[in-house]
């Protein structure tokens, strides 16, 4: 029995989610541009966390707790799908999220709204306050609570990330194609450090490359991430800091950017498909210029990773 196949997990999500390719993107690229499709994780609109959850809510229901409690930008995606996640499972959610950018009742603060969430806005840039108030409000419910981090990104949440992988190995042996790159966004740190610790021990031939959306140091985060979740799994891997990391975030996390709107609109021209102005947009704008300046070869095959998010454009604009 494969080791991850041993950790709680409750089925959340409709798995696997397709994996394509891109053809007239990638006619544009000059090389081999696949897509991940885990904007159709069948929860919401989909999206990267509900992989996360599935492994998060589980250690929640099985420490009996009735509140989750979890935080995020003022249109988190991660927030939103807690709370439909959260909702499903007969526990309550309450969101703590920052006081910052669009806080009007649209986008995923909309979606909250119709599912009756609580949501508290914190006019704070510290994640250790909102830490801190998230389990003062937790103790005094009188309830048991459990607390989940920004984007689910720790240990035990970037385990979705492993098993993606895994999903993604059987994907490349049905289609009988090498692939040589996996590109994701990285906004927290979990969704990069599963996909790379799930490639060491699925996929070791591909690369792979984050897009950051954000400051935070992943360099060092990042890494961490991966240790944790190798040691849940019994690993002995030497987790080293040698991350690849791009830096997309522009003028700041949440503000749209010129390469990233430019992306978005490629993707809605040539595909149909819908990327988002704070995390897939910036990523796929990241791709794009590893192909213009040829990082790629045309024979190469190029996964890039749909991480969700489309609420966001409907609060965000992108000009």
């Amino acid at each position: 029995m494969d080791r991850i196949d041993g950790i709680d997990r409750i089925k959340l999500g409709i798995f696997p989610t397709p994996l394509h390719k891109l053809k007239n993107i990638s006619k544009c690229a000059n090389t081999n541009v696949w897509i991940k499709r885990d904007d159709m994780t069948g929860v919401g609109f989909g999206g990267n966390k509900v992989r996360k959850l599935e492994f998060l809510l589980a250690e929640a229901k099985k420490q009996g707790a009735e509140i989750v409690l979890t935080t995020g930008g003022a249109q988190s995606n991660h927030a939103m799908l807690t709370a439909c996640c959260a909702n499903r499972l007969g526990m309550k959610p309450i969101l703590v999220l920052k006081d910052k950018g669009v806080t009007a009742r649209k986008g995923n603060l909309l979606l909250e709204y119709l599912m009756g969430t609580e949501v508290i806005f914190e006019k704070t840039d510290s994640y250790g306050e909102i830490y801190e108030k998230m389990d003062s409000i937790g103790r005094k419910s009188g309830k048991k609570y459990y607390s989940i981090p920004v984007g689910g990104s720790n240990g035990l949440g970037a385990l979705g990330y492993v098993d993606c992988i895994k999903e993604i190995a059987r994907q490349e042996k049905d289609r009988g194609v090498k692939f040589t790159h996996i590109i994701c966004p990285e906004g927290s740190g979990g969704t990069h450090a599963g996909i790379a610790l799930g490639a060491k021990l699925y996929m070791p031939h591909v690369r792979v490359i984050a897009m950051k959306v954000d400051t935070d140091p992943f360099e060092q985060i990042t890494p961490e991430i991966a240790r944790e979740s190798a040691k849940l799994l019994d690993l002995d891997i030497d987790i080293k800091d040698d991350f690849n990391h791009i830096d997309c975030c522009g003028s700041g996390y949440a503000i749209p950017s010129k390469e990233g709107n430019f992306a978005i609109k490629l993707l809605a021209e040539k595909e149909g498909l819908f990327l988002d102005p704070v995390y897939s947009g910036k990523a796929f704008a990241g791709l794009l210029h590893l192909s213009e300046t040829r990082v790629f070869k045309p024979e190469d095959n190029v996964i890039f990773l749909y991480s969700g998010g489309a609420g966001g454009l409907f609060a965000i604009d992108v000009e």
